[in-house]
């Protein structure tokens, strides 16, 4: 089964928006105990599948494939592809993790 980054996207974001796929949501603490799905922690890391064109001036610094952190409650929820993913401002993305 490919991931959504993997499967080339056909949703162009406008202006300064980013399409984020999030990461798994995490299914065991640090010392091994499993995490019922009721008590999972939204993901804050993900990876851009698509960005806009940015604003007059001002061009997006994130790119496809880049994996960023952005706010607990940043962006809009969608289902593509079966998938959910997020759409958000770039503004919303704290940082680009190397």
């Amino acid at each position: 089964m490919s991931t959504l980054a993997e499967i080339q996207v056909s949703v162009q974001p406008l202006a300064d928006r980013v399409l984020v796929e999030p990461a798994p949501a995490e299914e065991k603490t640090a010392f091994g105990i499993i995490i019922p799905d009721t008590a999972k922690e939204k993901p804050q890391r993900g990876t851009v599948l698509a960005v806009g064109p940015g604003k007059k001036d001002e061009p997006l610094t994130v790119k496809v494939g880049d994996t960023v952190l952005y706010g607990k409650y940043s962006g809009t929820e969608l289902a593509y592809e079966g998938k959910d993913v997020l759409i958000m401002r770039e503004s919303d993305i704290y940082a680009i993790v190397g």
